[in-house]
């Protein structure tokens, strides 16, 4: 049952629109998907084979699916070398990982229960058949480049769930997973916990202040970095969308 400890949900429970995900490197990474019915998942993937950038960057590559090019999935081939907006099916989606469903319109208090950023969002999901309607779009003509954090999986389903996005060149960490990074750097950099290793500052303030004041300022962080309350984010219809990711002619 999906709840505050666990997101885990069963195949058989799934709904063409869910938006669902699975845990990469053992809790390391999430990678996330549409659900758009009969077994199969519309996803977002920088491809198993480009292992190019950042360090964090070759950590996403395991979000592609088809483990073992030398034994492909019967159903969907060989897709470790692809990259973009795929389909796939269910099992390689996973790649051998638990499912999970990611929520929507879940209060502050859910919001911030879920310590791990990435596994649900303050904004309202849009009906199943306009989520159905942009994830088949971006299908048929992308998202745009990979970026780890300024346009990865996350940021594709949860467009394809809400319409909602950051379109400003200049924005980072759109996703929850990321921006729940960027608020814990946040956290050490602005909160007194950098003053640990100064023994006045520790006495005086005190392990325990120390630590709450640390804690508030990853909450904050977490929740003015939500799609749902940001500022910064605009519902684009994904016509238009796809029309301001065409090269310029």
């Amino acid at each position: 049952m999906v709840g505050v400890l666990s997101n885990k949900i069963s195949k058989e429970d799934l709904k063409p629109g869910d938006h669902i995900y699975s845990w990469r490197h053992g809790y390391v990474y999430t990678h996330h998907g549409i659900y758009i019915g009969e077994g199969e998942v519309i996803h977002f993937t920088k491809g198993g084979s480009d292992t190019g950038g950042s360090l964090l960057d070759s950590i996403t590559a395991s979000s592609c699916p088809a483990i073992n090019c030398l034994d492909p999935c019967p159903r969907c081939g060989d897709q470790s070398k692809m990259e973009g907006v795929i389909r796939s099916c269910i099992d390689c989606f996973l790649s051998g990982d638990e499912l999970y469903l990611f929520q929507y319109s879940v209060s502050y208090l859910f919001f911030l229960g879920k310590v791990r950023g990435g596994t649900c969002t303050l904004a309202a999901s849009d009906p199943a058949e306009d989520v159905l309607h942009r994830a088949k779009m971006l299908l048929e003509n992308g998202f745009g480049e990979y970026h780890l954090s300024k346009n990865n999986c996350e940021d594709f389903a949860i467009y394809c769930k809400t319409s909602l996005i950051v379109l400003s060149r200049f924005s980072v960490c759109r996703g929850g997973q990321a921006s729940s990074i960027l608020a814990a750097a946040n956290a050490v950099v602005s909160s007194p916990l950098r003053f640990l290793t100064r023994t006045t500052t520790f006495v005086t303030m005190g392990l325990t202040g120390t630590v709450v004041v640390g804690c508030g300022v990853y909450c904050v962080g977490r929740v003015v970095s939500d799609i749902g309350v940001r500022r910064d984010a605009s519902k684009i219809p994904v016509e238009v969308l796809i029309s301001a990711h065409q090269p310029k002619t």
